[in-house]
């Protein structure tokens, strides 16, 4: 295993370009193809009709996993339609060995629809920490990036998220309603109040893009899947962001999390945030 004898920091200094590659790779073959060109029989529903999955999302994760396995041996792929196969790929994510965690098309019914609100997830985690992440918007031509400790950049600027401009009201983007329980809907009215401006969620991935540019106050999720949240985490984290769940502990991408939990531009902003979810 490659993990015994070159460190993670090691890999990401040598090998980051190589991770760039396979993302971009796996849109320009799979993914951009397909978009606004689905067939009918490229398109199915998991769980309901608001669950699709596509041949481009199982498309690019196979060639993702193996990808991103060759580029890091030793490591275990957690791709969303692993895990929909087959749920015990998911407890890889509290295991020893490092963690690639895939989601292939975030947004895809906005992809299904012929709107450009998609994005490609990836980021690396051991022992539940997150130490890089990758989202890719390939209709956009964005590029996302951040390793713990070395900041969040966009197309290779950057990122500073900042704190919220005084005087207006804080946008936040919100889990839909049908994906939330009795007990999270009344958190979320802590949201409807003077001073917040709360609205539905897009793209996961590109709403924690938001609020590492600056453009997104917070988002208030209250869904655990690793696939949609490790990626934007640390790019938010790494543009000088905060997360906290209703518990104000950081939201764990191991799971077990007091929900629904926030992630705010600034410190201040997450517990505001959160302050309000729980007073409800």
């Amino acid at each position: 295993m490659i993990v015994n004898t070159e460190t993670i920091d090691e890999f990401l200094a040598r090998r980051s370009a190589d991770v760039e590659d396979a993302v971009r790779t796996a849109a320009e073959t799979e993914i951009l193809p397909r978009f606004r060109h689905l067939a009918q029989h490229e398109v199915d529903q998991k769980t309901g009709p608001h669950d699709l999955v596509t041949d481009a999302d199982r498309n690019a994760e196979l060639y993702l996993t193996g990808v991103l396995g060759a580029l890091l041996p030793g490591s275990i792929v957690v791709g969303e339609e692993a895990v929909h196969a087959d749920p015990a790929v998911y407890g890889a994510i509290q295991g020893d060995a490092p963690v690639w965690i895939v989601d292939p098309v975030d947004g895809t019914r906005q992809f299904v629809h012929g709107d450009d609100g998609f994005c490609t997830l990836v980021a690396l985690a051991r022992h539940g920490e997150l130490l890089a992440s990758w989202i890719h918007a390939p209709a956009r031509g964005q590029l996302a990036t951040a390793v713990r400790g070395g900041g969040a950049f966009l197309n290779g600027e950057r990122l500073h998220a900042g704190p919220p401009a005084a005087g207006r009201d804080l946008e936040v983007a919100t889990s839909h309603p049908d994906f939330t329980t009795d007990e999270q809907k009344r958190a979320l009215l802590g949201l409807r109040t003077d001073g917040v401006a709360p609205r539905p969620c897009g793209s996961a991935g590109l709403e924690y893009l938001a609020v590492a540019r600056g453009l997104l106050d917070a988002t208030v999720f209250s869904w655990e899947a690793a696939w949609d949240h490790a990626a934007g985490l640390l790019l938010v984290e790494e543009a000088g962001g905060a997360h906290l769940t209703l518990t104000g502990e950081p939201f764990r991408i191991t799971g077990g999390n007091a929900l629904p939990f926030t992630t705010a531009r600034d410190e201040a902003t997450a517990r505001r945030i959160r302050g309000l979810l729980t007073a409800s």
